[in-house]
């Protein structure tokens, strides 16, 4: 800081000017800012400071706390901005994937509603002790000995269940991440069908898996229920419903015998799933841009595109699962006996058991049962999922 020294000389008037009269210029300095002073006099020194410099630096100060102080404030609210926008995407995006799980799962309930009955026929063709001469037999036997409710019809409140468990999430969840895909390719200009047929298996492969692990319990009441009636009286359980069923299960064996099954089941359904979802979702971007089913696939609202796409699907993907279908419905369906031994110890044994005892064919056995299941079951199902999906949400499942 700059300092000025102004020598004090006596005179006249000095006298005036004593150190008790220095408070009165000082508060007068203070008043009105001057440059540094030092006065000497012969008895005594001042040194009066301007204070305008650092009442500058002082506002400066003030201003550079209130933008701090403003930067903070801005950065919370953008944070809490950020926090709110996320828990609404959240919302949001867990709104949309139930929904498409409720859709699917009263479109799996219609198609169950009509297809259960090749379920009945598929099952007590797999299990041991089938003696049915094919299909047909099978079929005619079956409602002859029990009729349509008790026959054809046995266990149909598991498969009702299986949908809500098993149905929405292998629907739904594939909806929802194709449609993930679909916005993340028009996100960067891509079309939004632009997708290739393995993320399409991989996303059918997903859905297909944690939906049929979660179902496994449903599962496993289905091939109880359906194939009862096929054992001896002393040796059949008479469940009274698929609650009964499942608490018998878990309350006789244990909670564990629940998920008895679950390795195959899960396997089969990730292959089912892959190629039912997958290539019916290939087939039908194909198929729409060819001319034969209308414009953009629209003809008969869709439909014909549709069943031909399923229908081709199903046959692929009963190729790859029904093997693992024959070892789910045998292991799911053995009995326990007394001391906790089962006829099969894993799936891998029930495999090698199950040909070596019946030959590779028997790896297929049910397979047309099966496949006339899954084809109306996948049409009645994924036609019901795309056009009331449609009509909820504006766009479509597949």
């Amino acid at each position: 800081m700059k300092q000025r020294t102004f020598n004090h000389t006596p005179t006249p008037f000095s006298n005036h000017l004593e150190l008790e009269d220095t408070s009165l210029l000082h508060s007068q300095l203070q008043a009105k800012p001057q440059p540094t002073i030092f006065c000497r006099s012969p008895t005594s020194s001042l040194l009066f400071t301007d204070d305008s410099s650092t009442n500058n630096d002082d506002e400066k100060e003030k201003d550079e706390y209130d933008d701090s102080f403003q930067s903070i404030n801005r950065k919370t609210k953008k944070t809490e901005l950020q926090r709110e926008l996320k828990h609404i995407t959240m919302v949001a995006v867990a709104g949309g994937l139930l929904v498409k799980m409720v859709i699917a799962a009263f479109s799996g309930m219609g198609a169950a509603s009509l297809t259960h009955p090749l379920d009945v026929i598929r099952v007590q063709m797999q299990t041991e002790g089938s003696t049915y001469d094919g299909f047909l037999d099978a079929a005619v036997s079956i409602y002859e000995k029990d009729g349509l409710k008790e026959g054809l019809y046995a266990g149909v409140s598991a498969a009702y269940l299986r949908q809500w468990l098993y149905g929405s999430c292998r629907i739904g969840i594939y909806a929802y991440l194709l449609e993930n895909a679909q916005n993340a390719n028009l996100a960067i200009g891509l079309s939004k069908n632009d997708i290739p047929l393995r993320s399409k298996m991989l996303f059918g492969l997903t859905s297909g898996g944690i939906g049929s692990f979660i179902g496994t319990p449903s599962e496993l009441a289905l091939v109880r229920m359906s194939n009862d009636k096929k054992l001896p009286e002393n040796l059949r359980r008479k469940y009274k419903g698929v609650a009964n069923c499942i608490s018998r299960i878990a309350k006789e064996e244990g909670p564990p015998a629940l998920f008895r099954g679950a390795p195959a089941t899960v396997l089969r359904a990730c292959l089912l799933s892959a190629c039912a979802m997958g290539i019916t979702s290939e087939i039908k971007m194909r198929l729409s841009g060819s001319g034969f089913f209308g414009e953009n696939g629209n003809l008969l609202a869709g439909v014909p595109l549709l069943f031909i796409a399923t229908l081709i699907s199903s046959f692929a993907a009963n190729i790859v699962a029904n093997p693992f279908d024959v070892v789910k419905s045998r292991m799911q369906n053995m009995a326990v006996e007394k001391d906790g031994s089962t006829q099969y110890k894993s799936m891998l044994d029930c495999f090698v058991q199950t040909v070596g005892n019946e030959g590779l064919t028997s790896l297929y056995s049910g397979f047309v049962p099966a496949f006339l299941k899954l084809a109306p079951y996948t049409v009645i199902s994924l036609t019901l999922t795309d056009k009331l999906t449609k009509l909820v949400t504006g766009k479509e499942a597949l």
